[in-house]
């Protein structure tokens, strides 16, 4: 059987959430693990710092780096989705290329590859960031800061966009669970 055979047949799939740092990628997407957990799915979440220390040490911030970074990522999404796993990651993954790669790769094998854009504006992550990087970033302090000192190229047609600037966590986890409601769990449970 072919890999894209098995991928269609498994009920895996990626759900990449990407979005700037602070946005609430890791929140959003442990609540949507939870979600589909209780829902009888198996879920793997591959959240993007964890991924840096486990798989990733030693790359930079250069764009080679995270391109690498990001397409380790995928791969082991890819491999999980087409053993039955629902893969959630939560990286910046900053680049619409590597993206756009990552899911032609999977489409290509068949499966299913759910981008779910967490929108939010500089001022309000700014506001919000206890840590003080975006402050330090905007005074030229911090270099090659994604959203800041280096690009963000944000998906041009994500089948969930967010605004975790202007919508309640709430109202975010709604739209996104009202999507894998339809399309997901239906399809696991038919």
């Amino acid at each position: 059987m072919s890999a894209q055979n098995k991928a269609d047949d498994s009920g895996g799939c990626i759900l990449w959430f990407t979005g700037l740092s602070g946005a609430g990628k890791s929140t959003l997407s442990t609540v949507v693990a939870d979600y589909l957990q209780e829902n009888g799915a198996k879920v793997e979440l591959l959240d993007g710092d964890e991924i840096r220390t486990h798989l990733s040490a030693g790359l930079t911030f250069s764009k080679a780096d995270r391109d690498i970074n990001v397409r380790r990522i995928g791969y082991v999404a890819r491999l999980l989705a087409r053993n039955g796993v629902i893969a959630i990651t939560a990286a910046i993954s900053p680049y619409k290329d590597v993206r756009d790669e990552i899911r032609a790769t999977a489409e290509r094998e068949g499966t299913p590859f759910i981008e779910i854009h967490v929108n939010c504006d500089i001022d309000t992550l700014a506001a919000r960031d206890v840590k003080g990087l975006y402050k330090k970033a905007l005074a030229g302090e911090i270099q090659h800061f994604t959203g800041v000192s280096d690009p963000y190229e944000p998906p041009t047609k994500p089948e969930i966009s967010v605004d975790s600037g202007r919508q309640s966590r709430e109202e975010s986890i709604t739209i996104i669970k009202e999507y894998l409601a339809e399309r997901v769990i239906a399809k696991k449970t038919a």
